[in-house]
């Protein structure tokens, strides 16, 4: 048993200034916890200080991961940077969760390797554990407990001092918006506050990187959206690697992107540089009045697409120059009332590179 709890703690004996006894769940994800850290201040083998890079916190090294014979991650290779969010989107089965586990040490892979901050996932998994945070897919809380005494239990894990842990989680429950409520119990929490609450939880130890594990999952927009806001306060402080099949939450949060599918890496870069790069193709809209038929031919003989309904001309193109194309309506005699290219979207690359929609 970890040093840290005593025997009356996991045996469910009363915690907190509430009194609160611990639940049969909340043992286990305490169980869970001590299992993650590894037993490492007892067993924890002397380790020679790793090779670190100026600039890489993740690298993967052809990561995979086959069970039976379905390959779940096939081969990948990712270098993240130091304090990047880098987001891994994809569909549910795509590989993602089973790609984090074997980051954190929680999955052993069937083939290659990781390095975190230099530590290998393989050789030296003690290290890894002791740098890193998780907030898994599933948020792993006690109901009955407040947000102390929540964030007490995990300090208590990590072995982090009382004043230290005090000062840690009053930071933490400020940024993350948590102050107010941090003595109710977390029974009450809306699905959005417990989210926080397990980043909250993730963090209290200071690690130097985070995974977020679909930190969104099953919230309503307008909660996803106000986890977005805390998340991003983070950018640059930490290495995030936070893995979505929510195309907007990728594009709104990450430095970059990594769409996976099939337990492969697809496509790889900046939203922008995938929007741009990938796409073949550029659109625009433009609303006019006087679009006649010759003005209507005149387009399709000069475009590979034209589109028009009631006003709306929509031209699809591999280029398109936006001047040229308003001032040509214009000479025709259309009367062009507005116009824009339309931005393509994480949602146009996605279909682009796999064919399919992202399904949930």
């Amino acid at each position: 048993m970890c040093p840290c709890l005593s025997p009356g703690l996991v045996s469910g004996s009363s915690f907190g200034q509430y009194g609160t006894k611990l639940e049969p769940h909340t043992i286990k994800y305490a169980i869970i916890i001590i299992t993650l850290l590894g037993e490492m201040r007892l067993t924890s083998p002397k380790v020679e200080p790793a090779k670190v890079s100026d600039d890489l916190a993740i690298q993967t090294l052809n990561l995979t991961k086959i069970f039976n014979s379905l390959v779940a991650v096939d081969s990948i290779e990712l270098n993240i940077k130091k304090g990047e969010l880098f987001a891994l989107l994809g569909p549910n089965g795509a590989g993602k969760t089973t790609t984090i586990n074997m980051l954190c040490c929680l999955l052993k892979p069937t083939g290659g390797t990781a390095k975190i901050m230099g530590y290998d996932i393989l050789k030296q998994p003690f290290k890894v554990k002791e740098i890193i945070g998780v907030s898994p897919q599933e948020t792993a809380i006690s109901e009955r407990l407040n947000c102390w005494e929540n964030l007490s239990l995990i300090g208590k894990i990590h072995g982090i001092n009382a004043k230290e842990l005090k000062i840690r989680s009053q930071q933490l429950l400020e940024t993350m918006g948590l102050t107010e409520r941090a003595k109710d119990q977390v029974r009450k929490f809306s699905g959005g506050m417990k989210r926080r609450l397990s980043i909250i939880m993730a963090l209290v130890h200071s690690p130097e990187i985070l995974f977020l594990d679909e930190p969104t999952l099953g919230l309503d927009p307008q909660a996803r959206r106000a986890v977005w806001e805390y998340i991003v306060r983070f950018k640059g402080e930490k290495t995030i690697l936070l893995t979505t099949h929510y195309m907007e939450e990728a594009d709104f949060l990450a430095d970059r992107i990594g769409i996976m599918d099939e337990g492969k890496i697809d496509a790889l870069g900046t939203s922008t540089e995938l929007k741009i790069s990938i796409l073949e193709k550029h659109t625009m809209i433009i609303y006019a009045w006087n679009l006649t038929q010759k003005v209507i031919n005149e387009m399709r003989g000069r475009y590979k697409e034209v589109e028009v309904t009631d006003g709306t001309m929509i031209i699809t193109d591999k280029k398109l120059d936006f001047k040229e194309i308003v001032d040509r309506l214009h000479s025709l005699g259309a009367i062009v009332r507005s116009a824009y290219i339309k931005e393509p979207t994480l949602e146009d690359v996605f279909l682009t590179i796999t064919g399919k929609e992202l399904r949930e």
